[in-house]
């Protein structure tokens, strides 16, 4: 049994990572420059991709609840918002746990889901291998708690091993793979202890025991979780980015450490190319910064990606309400205006299939980006960086400049001022032939539109290609 001062002091230290299970990021100065010449090129690679689908997807997507939170006593008021059915905690938390004995999606079919990613003009996926509930969604050796166990009926399905069957069909259409993990496992007894005395009731993040007062039973959760992600970077192919939540499990003040150095330089020794995203934890291995459901003030001058959701949640909710294209196009510009890359979240349903309303998003930011994706991959920040009506970029001798509309019915004028000082020759508009006037002006300059630029509603953004020579 743990000290209660312990126990105090460790809830505070959580509760400062994160507010209503949205995690908050490390800044600009925390970020450690890696000394591994491999790990610096693969963030030069990751800068140019900008665009990610992020997927939560499990169990608990049968509900259409948030996932996993509500399993934490200390978490209860925000997270179980949406539970209407149940009003005894440790009842809830027996359901939520035989969620696998029905979890089902028979309809899932990665290959559709990669042609829409592809489609999409998405570079690379995170998907969730594991959240905090502890599910597997791979052929795990270390739990019978996982999709391909005898007590979830998918698992007699030809894809049941999901893990594996989305990764191959995302790298089959060329891109990348973040394997999703959360260090914390509510599901292990070596996590949530059902000997020590909380067990079930009194949950929190964290584990039910003091590690430091029970390093045996410690052990053998970094063990576990070693095993674990050590199954996942070894029996599945190529893995660009090893994607860790749960970022309160961490050795300096909450004294979780998993000792995440040796299994990630293990791991490096056949995948070297390997990122390692160790979220709010900061050191050598948190290797770019990754704001949640928001985006950073400024640009930042180091490597970061926002995750941010495509509805109201990371998970599944039934009659979601999904952002606007044009609300998305305009994340995505102001996210890569500040140097960073877009996790959009799109979170499958229980039967397997995406959305329809979020598949009708990807397919509408898809063709935004075939006619202005140039002004967006591979590029780098330029000042003035992102205005609120302009989001500049630059690659080689171009500087684009994205200026946005904010609505389908506002007025298009014949001329643009657009504030760059810079150097320029010629302005090109992307999607269309020919070179644009334009003119100086004391704090940028004017550009004038092309007759076959205006339409009957205001385009997302017109994208103009500034050439400085």
């Amino acid at each position: 049994m743990s000290d209660p001062t312990d126990d105090n002091l460790q809830q505070e230290n959580e509760e400062q990572e994160l507010h209503e299970g949205v995690h908050n990021f490390s800044s600009e100065h925390e970020w450690i420059r890696p000394d591994n010449p491999i790990t610096l090129e693969r963030l030069e690679w990751f800068k140019d991709q900008k665009l990610a689908l992020m997927m939560h997807w499990g169990p608990y997507s049968q509900l259409g609840i948030v996932e996993s939170w509500a399993l934490s006593d200390e978490d209860a008021e925000w997270s179980r918002e949406g539970i209407d059915w149940e009003t005894d905690g440790e009842t809830f938390k027996l359901q939520y746990f035989g969620l696998n004995k029905t979890f089902n999606p028979v309809r899932f079919q990665p290959d559709v889901w990669a042609d829409l990613a592809e489609e999409a003009g998405f570079k690379y996926l995170i998907f969730t291998t594991k959240h905090h509930d502890g599910f597997c969604m791979w052929d795990t050796n270390t739990t019978d708690y996982r999709v391909t166990g005898e007590q979830t009926p998918f698992h007699t399905h030809k894809y049941a091993d999901i893990c594996r069957h989305v990764f191959d069909a995302f790298r089959a259409k060329g891109m990348a793979v973040a394997a999703y993990f959360s260090k914390a496992d509510w599901h292990t007894p070596y996590y949530w202890a059902p000997d020590m005395e909380r067990s079930l009731t009194n949950t929190r993040r964290g584990p039910t025991y003091d590690p430091q007062q029970h390093p045996e039973l410690w052990n053998k959760f970094v063990q576990f979780t070693h095993e674990q992600i050590t199954e996942l970077l070894t029996r599945y192919g190529r893995i660009d980015v090893l994607w860790l939540d749960a970022g309160w499990v961490k050795p300096i003040r909450s004294g979780q450490d998993i000792r995440l150095g040796e299994v990630v330089e293990k791991a490096r020794e056949q995948q070297p190319w390997l990122l390692s995203a160790d979220r709010t934890v900061g050191g050598p291995y948190e290797n770019y910064v990754t704001p949640e459901q928001t985006i950073p003030s400024k640009a930042m001058n180091v490597p970061w990606e926002s995750c941010i959701t495509m509805g109201t949640s990371f998970s599944f909710r039934y009659e979601d309400k999904y952002k606007p294209t044009r609300q998305i196009v305009k994340i995505l510009l102001e996210v890569v205006a500040k140097g960073g890359n877009l996790a959009l979240n799109v979170a499958p349903q229980p039967d397997g299939r995406l959305p329809e309303g979020a598949i009708a998003r990807m397919k509408e930011l898809g063709a935004w980006l075939k006619v202005n994706g140039e002004a967006i991959y591979g590029t780098r920040i330029c000042e003035p960086y992102y205005t609120g009506s302009h989001a500049f970029t630059q690659k080689g001798d171009a500087v684009y400049c994205s200026y946005l509309y904010p609505s389908a019915d506002t007025k298009v004028s014949e001329t643009i001022s657009i504030p760059y000082t810079g150097p320029l020759e010629t302005i090109e508009l992307l999607g269309m032939e020919g070179k644009l006037n334009w003119t100086r002006e004391a704090d940028g300059i004017s550009v004038q539109l092309p007759s076959d630029a205006f339409s009957e509603s205001a385009p997302i953004a017109h994208v103009f290609r500034m050439l400085r020579k």
